[in-house]
């Protein structure tokens, strides 16, 4: 081993290297779990529909879990470009199946996260794989941060469908100032979608807006 070599023999001691998605030393991000992640997506159904059809990159198990919650519980910043590639992979699929709408212009729209939970974070983290994927998508694909979560919302962990829509009724909202002209055709993304409860409530606010989502994409269905 070179003194070169010693800081990172070092770091690792100290944080090892593993892969976000299945632990596997060595390695931040293995090719098993990336190929895991550009899987088709597939259709998911919660409890509360959004009235839009909804679609997952996976099930909310195995890779897809454990890479959320490196990302989310672990600060693990390094795994939001191969998400938000994943991402991107799963919207291209999904157009060559037909399901995106003909549009020219394509905005993705971050799901709320109460702002809290951002802070915790160091930021909202749907928001920033959005950032990286759009990029991806071409020129005529942006990310709007539209909407927030209000204070008086509870975390909904724990709660059943029910309970969730009465916790978020009225509590997704427009962020300050004018709504942006989006023009074209505009997706909700989101981490887990687990009963449907924020899809729908943000769906709804954002159709009181004028704006019309085409279709919910999520990184996993639980």
């Amino acid at each position: 081993m070179t003194w070169r070599q010693v800081p990172a023999a070092a770091a690792d001691l100290v944080f090892p290297l593993v892969c976000g998605g299945c632990g596997r030393p060595g390695t931040p991000w293995c090719p098993r779990c990336d190929r895991a992640w550009h899987d088709v997506p597939v259709a998911a159904r919660p409890r509360i529909p959004p009235g839009v059809p909804v679609w997952a990159l996976g099930r909310y198990r195995g890779p897809h879990r454990q890479g959320i919650i490196a990302v989310k519980e672990h600060d693990r910043r390094d795994l939001i470009p191969p998400l938000g590639a994943a991402l991107a992979h799963a919207v291209r699929v999904l157009a060559g199946w037909g399901e995106m709408p003909d549009a020219d212009r394509l905005t993705l729209i971050p799901a709320p996260t109460r702002r809290m939970s951002a802070r915790r974070r160091g930021g909202d983290r749907v928001t920033a794989i959005a950032e990286h994927a759009a990029p991806l998508l071409g020129s005529r694909v942006v990310v709007t941060p539209l909407l927030v979560t209000s204070a008086t919302a509870r975390d909904s962990a724990g709660l059943d469908a029910r309970a969730r829509a009465r916790n978020l009724a009225g509590a997704v909202r427009l962020r300050a100032g004018p709504c942006p002209p989006l023009g074209g055709a505009a997706l909700l993304i989101d981490d887990v979608i687990t009963t449907g409860a924020t899809a729908a409530e943000s769906v709804r606010v954002l159709r009181a807006a004028g704006v019309g989502v085409a279709a919910v994409v999520v990184l996993a269905a639980a």
